[in-house]
């Protein structure tokens, strides 16, 4: 009807104020998309208002504008409300007595300021945060910053109309209970909710629901409000931070300690969050940060004894094994009982290397396992919290491969909360050079995720801000970023001089005193405190820290062990228990039928219905092929209860369609089905999932997976092996080296596509040299017994594994072996690609039963018949034995040539390898590769193989390389070049002198 209305006045009334009625909002282009027709304006924002205005004044005459009042009483006593819209054209007739041009001069005004005040409110939600007082140090002055579109006078409303009451929209909340106020006490409540010490950014956000929720927690009157309890426990824990670090700068000044001065608040901060959320049920909390007031953290938020932390600054011996690392990347997990509920809480921090937000996905992925592990699949029960850099968070891409997991279904934390710690500068770098965006932050807002902008020299401000990031985040399980603006009060390590850089903002850091300082000041101006309270804190902290102190120097040794971050219930085991990798054909048949088998009732694709009926003929034939092995592994550990994850790009299917985990249904097409995750009741859970397209974030995310528990099988693929390049930083400073540094012991499997086909120096080679670069066994620490303890000791020994797989079986065996272990290294696999579906690679199902194990070497059976004869022993792995074996075999050459596969590379075989030597004492010993010599396992295999023939046999031989030239490349992108380099090292092995 009020449609109706407002088109009939757009004919009549138009016509009378010759096209002046509309509001001056719509008539500039303010507050409406540029461009927009009268009839689009009269169809949309108008009709709402006025409807909003009708039904405000029926509830209340006084409630509306007094234009608004004597409009609708007058229309209203020539029939009732309805006669509003019913005599509309009636009454806007040109000459009708009731609606003189005054009438609807002193209309529109009231509508224009209306609209105004609307558009006002709405541009301080979108935009106040631009001069609200954030920074502590003021330095580029946005607290004078002027927005024209914060000013009445733009919307032409000037000082007459400040005393005017204006219907407040129902997007507000600042007037609490109260529907109108005045124009004056709009802004002022706006300036309060907006222009504070608190930035709120959010209406990027496209759910109205969770905008109103943010508006009803700033705007809303006295929200923020603190007791004088709640101001108290915000200064004891300055007090507690500060104290810290004045504490550890007086006993140790020479030592870096990547203080937390300047940005104190970050403790009351995460008090808080941990507080509010231990009250809505979390009980876990797990943490990753880099080394910006890391000590402060583990002191007062994580709890660690101050002694051994202390302990880590006297220089001490270790008293276990490990490199270790230095005191600012330690991790930890720690469990106490919260003082504000009063209910036990554990708190987790993520060691971490210098490679800043590396830490970030690893966190999330032990999140994810502990709630997978407990059940909980809302997030109620742990939960994680990041703490950032300013310059790290938009400058390390992890962050954002971070973020884009937040949502997905398999990696999903069901919301985390962000801290960045900002000191508003980067090293020594400003940040007008650093980034892009005007907030470090503006990253979050590419999954909605809502920033409060604080600045950290308002402790309740901080405090706060943090109690709402808890509540959003238990509320609609969703990532939400608290930007904690502050600055360094020192360099950036306590022995850098950053005046040489940034004079200027140091000149002012100079003349303010520590928060500390100034909210006792405040506090006791206010009479919450007297002046002895801050004095006694402070004393009874500092009395604590000295009592500690005293402990520490009766410490002769530090333990690595008392820094694990995931410590693992009831491991290592007992004793070591022999172990089997081979299981029943029973058992086989089982899991190799459900995984050939057709789903009834699902309509398949035809390509793989050829798929699973070739897997049928194998079963039939007792025969596993790549993709058989690896599930009939997998299935196999699932039957006895271990958890298997499976997670990478396009793994359920498979990047060479090998695998197909997850079927789906042609007809149905949200329709799946894994058969593995069906092969019989009271199963492990089978977790199979693709994952963006993203190798460093989701390898870390896995690897936090990994170490949060032993009993289970975590693995990621890539899609090529060389991808795996992208995820480096993982690799280096958290897999190969975490048992070393931080006693972190990690089952994770990395598969790794490898093999030159002639598909190019991209989709050829996983970096094999790069992986056994990595490997602390020593060449010139031999393994000369073959017995079980030496072997499981050499491993247990060493950092982690490297193989190169031949046959589905050893596949089979490799994985189940990785969970049979009584310890945990991390397995990287070189896995084939052309023999993916080679009739030669495949496995007999006898080489799966129990009587079998995993093959470190695959001896050359037929040689080893002619061992008098044979010229030449040939070593080797991967797929080139396939090639060198058929081409020997043409040549009829088995009785001179013996091939060899070294399965497992590291930890390098010496017992295996030695026996093979001795049953060839006169051949020529040859390593063969496809990769360059640059590359592969050439440079890691040659002084193990030399050491082994000079001091463990005495031998004088020694081993020759065949393969490619050195290549900057990894792979020629020739195809002919290809096969011509790929005959000529097949070619030599076949020949000799």
């Amino acid at each position: 009807m009020l449609q109706r209305q407002l088109i009939r006045f757009r004919q009549t009334g138009k016509r009378l104020l010759a096209g002046s009625w509309l509001p001056r909002t719509v008539q500039h282009g303010r507050g409406m998309q540029t461009g927009m027709k009268t009839d689009e304006f009269l169809n949309s924002g108008s009709a709402v208002y006025l409807e909003s205005m009708l039904e405000h004044w029926r509830k209340d005459p006084n409630s509306v504008h007094s234009s608004w009042s004597s409009y609708f009483k007058d229309m209203h006593s020539d029939g009732g409300p309805s006669a509003i819209f019913e005599k509309d054209e009636r009454v806007l007739q040109p000459g009708n007595s009731r609606t003189t041009a005054l009438q609807l001069e002193k209309l529109e005004k009231a509508f224009n300021d209306h609209m105004s005040v609307q558009t006002l409110i709405r541009y301080y939600q979108e935009h106040g945060h631009k001069v609200a007082d954030i920074d502590p140090l003021r330095q580029d002055q946005r607290i004078t910053r002027y927005l024209p579109e914060l000013d009445p006078a733009h919307y032409s409303l000037g000082k007459s109309e400040l005393d005017t009451t204006f219907a407040l929209p129902v997007t507000t909340c600042i007037g609490g209970s109260e529907k109108v106020l005045s124009l004056r006490e709009i802004i002022r409540r706006l300036q309060n909710a907006y222009c504070g010490t608190v930035g709120v950014q959010y209406m990027f956000i496209p759910r109205r629901d969770q905008c109103d929720w943010i508006r009803s927690k700033f705007e809303t009157p006295d929200a923020a409000k603190l007791t004088a309890a709640d101001k108290k426990l915000i200064l004891k824990r300055l007090i507690h931070a500060g104290a810290f670090e004045d504490f550890i700068s007086k006993k140790w000044p020479n030592e870096k300690k990547f203080g937390l001065e300047g940005l104190e608040s970050l403790i009351p901060a995460l008090d808080a969050i941990i507080d509010t959320s231990r009250a809505a049920g979390v009980e876990s909390f797990v943490m990753g940060m880099a080394h910006r007031g890391r000590l402060n953290v583990i002191a007062n938020i994580c709890q660690k004894p101050l002694e051994q932390l202390f302990a880590q600054f006297m220089h001490l011996k270790a008293a276990d094994s490990g490199s270790g690392d230095v005191k600012y990347h330690l991790g930890l997990s720690q469990q106490f009982i919260n003082d504000a509920t009063n209910l036990p809480v554990k708190v987790t921090l993520c060691a971490n290397p210098s490679h800043l937000e590396t830490v970030d996905p690893v966190a999330q992925g032990k999140t994810k396992a502990e709630q997978f592990y407990m059940g909980d699949k809302k997030g109620e029960k742990v939960m994680s919290v990041l703490v950032h850099g300013d310059a790290a968070f938009p400058g390390q891409g992890v962050v954002y491969e971070t973020f884009h997991l937040s949502a997905l279904p398999e990696y999903s934390c069901h919301g985390t909360i962000h801290i960045v710690t900002n000191n508003q500068l980067g090293f020594t770098t400003n940040p007008l050079v650093a980034r892009s965006s005007e907030y470090c932050t503006d990253l979050a807002q590419v999954v909605n995720a809502p920033v409060f902008h604080v600045n950290a020299n308002d402790p309740e401000a901080v405090h706060y801000v943090a109690q709402v990031a808890a509540l959003w985040r238990a509320t609609f399980h969703k990532d939400v970023v608290i930007d904690l603006i502050g600055f360094r009060r020192n360099g950036h390590n306590e022995l850098d001089e950053p005046r040489f850089t940034q004079p200027g903002m140091y000149k002012i850091i100079d003349q303010m005193d520590p928060v500390t300082v100034s909210y006792t000041k405040k506090l006791i101006d206010n009479g919450v405190i007297d002046a002895h309270y801050a004095a006694e804190e402070t004393s009874k902290y500092i009395k604590r820290c000295a009592e500690s102190y005293r402990t520490a120097q009766g410490i002769t040794a530090v333990r690595h062990r008392d820094w694990l971050d995931s410590e693992w219930e009831n491991w290592p085991p007992t004793s070591c228990q022999p172990f089997n990798t081979g299981v029943d054909e029973g058992i086989l048949h089982r899991i190799g039928t459900v995984f050939s088998e057709i789903p009834k009732d699902f309509n398949i694709h035809q390509g793989t219905k050829r798929i699973l009926e070739n897997r049928q003929k194998l079963l039939q034939k007792r025969v596993a092929d790549w993709a058989m092995g690896e599930a009939l592994a997998f299935g196999s550990l699932l039957c006895e209860g271990i958890h298997v994850r499976l997670s990478g790009q396009d793994v359920e299917r498979g990047t060479f369609s090998h695998r197909h985990h997850v079927l789906h249904d042609q007809e149905r097409d949200k329709e799946t089905y894994s058969p593995l995750a069906n092969i019989r009741r009271g199963q492990a859970e089978y977790t199979v999932c693709n994952s963006s397209l993203s190798e460093y974030g989701v390898l870390g995310f896995e690897l936090g997976f990994s170490i949060t528990d032993p009993h289970a099988l975590v693995l990621w693929e890539a899609q090529f092996g060389d991808f795996s390049n992208t995820a480096q930083p993982v690799i280096d400073q958290l897999i190969s080296s975490g048992e070393d540094k931080w006693v972190r012991q990690a089952g994770i499997v990395l598969l790794l596509p490898h093999g030159y086909e002639g598909m190019g120096p991209e989709h050829s080679s996983a970096r094999v040299e790069r992986c056994l670069q990595l490997c602390s066994d020593d060449p010139y620490d031999m393994l000369l017994d073959c017995s079980r303890e030496a072997v499981l000791t050499q491993l247990r020994n060493t950092n982690w594994q490297v193989m190169n797989l031949t046959t589905p079986a050893n596949l089979f065996h490799a994985l189940r072996r990785q969970v049979k272990l009584p310890f945990r290294k991390p397995l990287v696999i070189m896995t084939p690609k052309s023999l993916l579906r080679k009739p030669e690679a495949q496995s007999s199902f006898d080489e799966f039963l129990p009587s079998s194990e995993f093959k470190r070497i695959y001896p050359d059976k037929t040689a080893s018949k002619h061992s008098d004869t044979i010229k030449r022993v040939v070593f080797c792995s991967g797929k080139l034995f396939y090639e060198l074996d058929a081409e020997r075999t043409k040549a009829g050459l088995e009785k001179d040539i013996a091939l060899i596969r070294i399965e497992q590379i590291c930890p390098f075989p010496h017992d295996l390898i030695k026996e093979q030597l001795k049953l060839y004492p006169s051949a020529q010993i040859v390593w063969a590769q496809e990769e360059h010599k640059n590359a592969g396992a050439w440079t890691y295999i040659q002084p193990r193989l030399d050491t082994l023939l000079g001091h463990g046999m005495n031998d004088e031989r020694s081993v020759q390389y065949i393969g490619r030239a050195v290549s900057a490349a990894t792979a020629t992108g020739n195809k002919k070049r290809h096969e011509s380099e790929q005959a000529k090292v097949i070619q030599e092995v076949m020949t000799w002198l």
